[in-house]
């Protein structure tokens, strides 16, 4: 009875395993690089102030519990990742991303990184970009025990893979503090140009790792962001010389990308215009169900644009009336907006073609 009863164990085991494998392989792998906008946990794992495991971040995630993402709830890859209709990609560092689990992808951002290695130096210990895309290559390696090289080289070329960064470029380096090292070593056109060649480097790189469907964003608006308005804004008005920086960075993404789609004779990277998403919502927030898109709905001082979202913090009673969670990061509810862009949003938010063409046109093939 013994033996028949756990002969019934390991067969359910085996049955769970397979339908595990067979749900993941049926989806398609999902990658995310980048910084604290798509971040979700990786830092959890680090020695570094740049963290978002502490209440009340996470109050309107199902768990109701911290996670590392730096919003109320959902961010950005978990509206993805329902998109794709699978499970949000674990961050790499989990000791949970193992075995059959990473099939579904990957999650390699970490909060404060930028395009630049020396960005965000403040926050001592992050994953920065070079690094998170030597991760990627350890993630293949560690899948090709799971299912075998071949069969990982595929998954990888027909995943979708986001990657952002660039805002922290800006924010935590150029206008970190007066006269800083890079505003003395550039103007802030020069800077924009020097960052468009290095993002030009990543994004090679992260062909030359087997991506060959790339969503890419901008940076937001980024002075329009409360940190900004409570620091160098002026009559709640943005910040005259961070809105100038995404204006001169956006474009010149976007004409990068096209450069190198054309280099490499297929449309790899997809452009998504974050700052003109960001811009439907902040200049008429009512439009949208908002009721600001200047005041965070967790902070402290001015447009609770100070301090470290925290339990000593302002928070508003109703998340889905705020454009921005925190200082810096848009709530959940922005976050499932600025997906529905990048899904159905026409050339002006998404060059050369959106989320929902290419998830079609891949389904063919």
């Amino acid at each position: 009875m013994g033996l028949v009863f756990m002969s019934y164990i390991v067969m359910g085991i085996v049955m769970a395993l397979a339908s595990g494998f067979i749900g993941a392989e049926a989806t398609r792998a999902f990658f995310v690089f980048g910084d604290s906008l798509v971040d979700n946990g990786n830092n959890n794992f680090l020695a570094t102030t740049a963290r978002a495991d502490s209440p009340p971040y996470g109050i309107d995630f199902p768990t109701g519990i911290p996670t590392g993402r730096f919003s109320n709830g959902l961010n950005i890859p978990d509206f993805i990742s329902l998109q794709l209709g699978s499970e949000p990609t674990l961050p790499y560092l989990s000791p949970q991303l193992n075995g059959l689990r990473l099939l579904v992808g990957a999650n390699f951002a970490s909060a404060g990184v930028g395009i630049l290695n020396d960005t965000g130096i403040q926050f001592a210990n992050i994953i920065r970009m070079f690094s998170q895309l030597d991760n990627f290559q350890d993630y293949q390696r560690r899948l090709s025990f799971v299912i075998g090289e071949e069969q990982t080289q595929r998954r990888v070329n027909e995943a979708l893979v986001l990657i952002t960064c660039g805002g922290n470029d800006f924010v935590n380096n150029y206008y970190l503090v007066p006269n800083s090292a890079r505003s003395r070593q550039f103007t802030l056109p020069n800077y924009v140009n020097y960052l468009i060649s290095e993002y030009k480097k990543l994004l090679r790189r992260l062909y030359d790792l087997g991506a060959r469907r790339v969503l890419v964003t901008g940076t937001g608006p980024l002075g329009c962001a409360p940190a900004e308005l409570a620091q160098r804004g002026r009559n709640g008005k943005c910040s005259t010389e961070l809105m100038r920086a995404a204006s001169l960075f956006n474009p010149q993404l976007v004409q990068m990308i096209k450069e190198l789609n054309a280099e490499l004779g297929s449309d790899i990277f997809i452009a998504a215009n974050t700052q003109e998403m960001h811009n439907n919502f902040i200049m008429n927030p009512q439009a949208y169900g908002f009721e600001t898109s200047k005041v965070a709905c967790c902070g402290q001082g001015p447009y609770n644009g100070f301090g470290p979202c925290n339990m000593a913090s302002n928070l508003c009673p109703n998340r889905d009336t705020y454009v921005y969670w925190d200082p810096f990061h848009p709530s959940e509810r922005a976050n499932n907006l600025i997906v529905q862009d990048m899904l159905s949003g026409t050339t002006k938010y998404m060059y050369p073609m959106n989320l929902s063409t290419i998830l079609a046109l891949d389904s063919r093939n």
